[in-house]
């Protein structure tokens, strides 16, 4: 298992949850939600450079088929966008099909009112996806998912 502090990504439409590991990839923690196309680069590309961070894992929303969608793409384009802001820390996609369901499952089960999840959903997501990635990882002792290339113009 690699060691350096992770940041997971749950990228919406309007939020961007985000998580983090310790150096050793064991503990998944929440960090916040932050608002799209006002603060959610500068937040993470923060963190990127306050942790030291190995990666950047961003929850790719695959349909239950497989298939791209919509939200997919919108992860695939945040994500390139942000490869190129942090590099050489590089950035990685991971399959992320029901992370946000098995969130608000997860609040229902810790006594959180449904009203009240928003808040915090995309954190939780962000942990959900985090805790995917490093069980990949020590698994198959490779890297989680796709690696994101940085295209050269």
């Amino acid at each position: 298992m690699r060691t350096g502090a992770r940041i997971a990504v749950d990228v919406g439409e309007v939020r961007v949850g985000v998580a983090r590991s310790d150096s050793a990839g064991i503990l998944a923690t929440p960090v916040g939600t932050f608002q799209r196309h006002k603060d959610d680069f500068s937040a993470v590309i923060s963190l990127v450079h306050e942790l030291d961070a190995l990666e950047v894992i961003v929850g790719l929303p695959l349909n239950m088929d497989g298939s791209e969608g919509k939200s997919a793409k919108n992860a695939r384009r945040w994500a390139r966008r942000v490869a190129r802001r942090i590099y050489p820390v590089s950035v990685r996609l991971v399959d992320e099909r029901l992370s946000t369901v098995s969130a608000h499952s997860l609040l229902h089960q810790a006594g959180r009112k449904e009203i009240t999840h928003r808040s915090v959903i995309d954190q939780v997501a962000a942990v959900i996806i985090l805790e995917s990635a490093l069980a990949q990882e020590r698994s198959t002792l490779a890297p989680p998912g796709e690696l994101v290339e940085i295209q050269e113009n």
